[in-house]
């Protein structure tokens, strides 16, 4: 059985023994990975303590077959996630994002694009801030990515250009902004400013550069967070444990 070679994220660690773990990796190589890490927890050894939550790491495995745990061997530190401070907003913005990775990824599905959003989300939440612009970036990408974006310009329903001006109404069922005819009868529909609405489209914005030019004021920022809380609810199939704790921070 050969040894694969990867650069993982920890998602996700679980006590197996005194000495070992289970973990949830993404892999930028593989995707996402579940496997046991025998020894893990020794401070010396194969894995230097590298298999913390968040941390970025270099990694041997073993594939075993999909009645089983793979196997990790070794495992090498390049970068652990500490958000400076006393400020949790950034701590809890990463947890958000291994939230999300680990429920709305399949095993053995890669992404190297996925990856390279994660591990770039991470490095920036951990400076701590624009921490609200970053989770919104990374949801709407990461939706963008796994082809579940909402619609944003044309109605959900009908497919009519909607204008983003005043009020637009946004259906979480229906998979994004509706028109008024398809507003009626509808059911889990929110009505959300104009500012919102281009706001999303900017933060989905393949372009890496137009949200970084974005400002967001606190008003905004707050019926975006209302509205990404519900729809990433929507599509996970359960609200997210960390959600509570996401606050809009500039």
């Amino acid at each position: 059985m050969p040894a694969e070679k990867a650069t993982a994220i920890v998602l996700r660690t679980i006590d197996f023994s005194e000495t070992s773990l289970v973990v949830t990796l993404y892999t930028r190589e593989f995707g996402k990975v579940g496997a046991l890490a025998k020894g893990a927890k020794r401070l010396k050894g194969p894995f230097e303590s590298a298999l913390d939550l968040l941390a970025v790491c270099r990694i041997v495995f073993l594939r075993k077959s999909s009645e089983s745990l793979d196997l990790v061997t070794e495992a090498k530190l390049v970068r652990r996630f500490r958000p400076p401070g006393r400020d949790l907003a950034g701590l809890y913005g990463g947890y958000y994002v291994a939230e999300l990775l680990s429920g709305l990824t399949h095993d053995y599905e890669a992404s190297p694009e996925l990856f390279d959003l994660a591990d770039q989300t991470l490095a920036e939440l951990a400076t701590g801030k624009a921490v609200g612009r970053r989770v919104a970036r990374f949801e709407l990408s990461l939706l963008r990515l796994l082809g579940q974006l909402p619609s944003l310009e044309r109605c959900g329903e009908c497919g009519v250009a909607v204008e983003p001006s005043g009020r637009v109404h946004f259906g979480h069922l229906s998979g994004g902004v509706l028109c008024t005819r398809c507003r009626d009868g509808k059911t889990h529909v929110a009505s959300i400013s104009a500012n919102v609405l281009r706001a999303m489209s900017q933060l989905a914005d393949r372009d890496d550069r137009r949200w970084r030019r974005l400002e967001i004021d606190a008003r905004t920022g707050g019926q975006l967070r209302g509205v990404m809380n519900h729809y990433m609810a929507h599509v996970l199939g359960k609200k997210p444990r960390v959600q509570a704790y996401l606050k809009w921070t500039t």
